[in-house]
């Protein structure tokens, strides 16, 4: 016998959302007495209750229903793959849009509102996406992204939608809200398109199934505890995995209020929002954490009232940390100030966190991502092989349940992406000792072939930003046709007002003598860089190495004055020499 779905008409209506966990859920917190909040905009101060978020998604979804062209409603009818763009940075539009592209049946393709129309344009055609949502001050932005693709296609239905039109709409009774009786939307749908960043060529776009924005949020709202009694200070892009998959959707679905603060990040801003209190929890990447560190050192340890600052830090329940590596003295520093450490995990755009600690693991060792997260199966590809038959250090390669489906329009990356078993190649190469992992780099920038040696760059940059004068550390390989690669370090240094052991100045003599009793003598850097400033970052804070590393080294590195080259006799000099 059929479905009773097949013998009745379709369940669907103006303020009727879509059979699916996360709207659920999220109808039920509208129910709340007194409403609760969801979403604050630390800018404006405005703030959103569930249901001022629900009335808004759906005056939004009608408008999207208003405006896109029959066709692609029709394939939205047959719950076919749809595509629709958002370029709005975090907050309550981002919300309302994000929402209301999941409850239309479509997936999302979220974008930063940093990018240039013409860059804008790459994205949009590459996933195909039949509109794109804008914020307010994201306008002028969409509209030329609209022109951009009609020119490229005079025959496209494309179409720019502003956000803010179908914002504090008139609220709806929670009771006149319902949830269809159709069956529920596919959780192995495609929900969320997360692109990479781009380093190894145009960036591609990670199809996240829809069961990301429910159950994969689940798993992370319950490893951390989150609950409706938590409050995110959420800084980071939410157009990328850990804004979303770690943050916004679980947040989101654990009923916790997200107070946003989109744009630049101001360390001095923050530590002030820190102090008023109200915040339970902190999310951050290790540049906001060694931006923080520095201002603290810098503005606030010398005032009389530091102490009102480090109480502030004190009163958030956790501070999580991913994306890249946490450097030990910038990790050392936020366990005094903080009372605790600093949670970190491993994970990527595609696979979701693989590695978490937990938060009550007084065990978990320094440097340690953690554990590996229940139901994936894990394999270090090479040396060392254990008792269970998989390698205790070598490429992490994976199978979980959170994994991507693939990449957008490119079956051939999404293929070769897997071995021949299934897993996927993360490219990231890890040590595990017992059930603790580390990650030591990626294959292709952070392990570094000298000599006949391999080295991981982490390892280096651990080392050497444990030297007091060092702000920050950029360790590569550069070709070499003696060594194969050199041991090349990209160094900046603190000023003179962090520090008594600060220097004008650094030589690599200097810097291999204090490394001396760190590091073995083949891990010592020949080739040295000294820099003003921060290293530059990606949107994400990531250092991305496969682009500064031919840029500080090129392939004439030899003709740079500011390269310092040491030789086996122990001569500094200069490369040009």
């Amino acid at each position: 016998m059929g479905d009773r779905t097949s013998m009745v008409p379709p369940h669907v209506g103006r303020n009727i959302l879509p059979c699916h966990s996360l709207f659920q859920r999220l109808l039920r917190f509208a129910h709340a007495r007194p409403p609760r909040l969801a979403i604050r905009d630390a800018h404006t101060g405005a703030e959103t209750t569930h249901i001022q978020l629900l009335s808004d998604v759906l005056a939004l979804r009608e408008r999207l229903r208003e405006t896109l062209s029959a066709d692609v409603l029709a394939a939205l009818d047959r719950r076919e793959e749809v595509y629709i763009a958002i370029l709005v940075p975090g907050g309550h539009e981002y919300a309302v849009a994000m929402l209301a592209v999941l409850s239309l049946g479509a997936a999302a393709v979220p974008m930063t509102v940093a990018l240039p129309a013409e860059e804008a344009l790459y994205f949009v055609t590459k996933a195909r996406v039949a509109a794109v949502l804008v914020s307010s001050d994201a306008l002028r932005s969409g509209v030329a992204v609209e022109k951009l693709v009609k020119d490229w296609d005079p025959t496209s239905q494309f179409f720019c939608i502003p956000v803010a039109h179908s914002t504090w709409s008139p609220l709806l009774k929670p009771e006149c809200i319902l949830i269809s009786t159709d069956p529920y939307l596919d959780d192995n749908a495609s929900g969320v398109v997360i692109f990479t960043s781009g380093t190894t060529g145009p960036p591609k776009g990670s199809v996240m199934r829809r069961g990301y924005t429910f159950d994969g949020a689940l798993a992370v709202a319950d490893h951390y505890a989150f609950t409706q009694d938590d409050v995110l200070l959420h800084v980071l892009p939410v157009h990328h995995a850990t804004g979303m998959g770690i943050m916004f959707f679980p947040f989101l679905i654990s009923g916790a209020l997200m107070e946003f603060r989109s744009g630049s990040f101001s360390p001095e801003w923050t530590w002030e929002r820190w102090r008023q209190g109200g915040i339970t929890v902190f999310s951050g990447v290790p540049t906001i954490y060694m931006r923080m560190m520095r201002y603290f050192q810098q503005s606030i340890a010398s005032r009389s009232d530091a102490q009102e600052y480090i109480d502030g830090a004190r009163r958030l329940r956790v501070c999580l940390c991913g994306t890249s590596a946490l450097p030990k003295p910038i990790a050392d520093f936020w366990t005094e100030i903080l009372g605790k450490k600093i949670v970190l995990r491993y994970g990527a755009s595609e696979i979701g966190a693989v590695f978490k600690v937990g938060l009550n693991d007084p065990d978990v060792p320094d440097g340690s991502v953690g554990t590996k997260f229940p139901g994936y199966d894990v394999k270090l590809s090479t040396t060392g092989i254990g008792s269970d038959g998989t390698g205790n250090e070598g490429e992490v390669l994976l199978k979980g349940p959170e994994m991507f489906s693939k990449y957008l329009f490119d079956p051939e990356a999404t293929a070769a992406a897997h071995t021949e078993e299934g897993y996927y190649r993360t490219g990231d190469i890890a040590r595990r000792e017992g059930d603790y992992y580390w990650i030591l780099g990626r294959a292709s920038v952070d392990i570094i072939k000298s000599g006949g040696f391999k080295i991981s760059a982490l390892d280096i940059e651990r080392e050497i930003m444990a030297l007091p004068y060092v702000a920050e550390v950029m360790v590569v390989g550069v070709p070499d046709d003696e060594f194969g690669q050199r041991v090349a370090a990209v160094v900046c240094l603190k000023g003179m007002e962090e520090t008594k052991d600060s220097l004008s100045s650094l030589s690599i003599d200097k810097l291999r003598q204090d490394l001396r009793a760190r590091l073995a003598g083949y891990k010592m850097p020949t080739l040295l860089r000294v820099v003003q400033g921060e290293l530059p970052k990606s949107a994400t804070g990531k250092v991305q190495k496969k682009i500064l590393g031919p840029h500080f080294f090129p392939e004439d590195y030899s003709s740079i004055a500011d390269v310092q080259r040491w030789t086996p006799a122990n001569q500094t000099l200069k490369s040009k020499l």
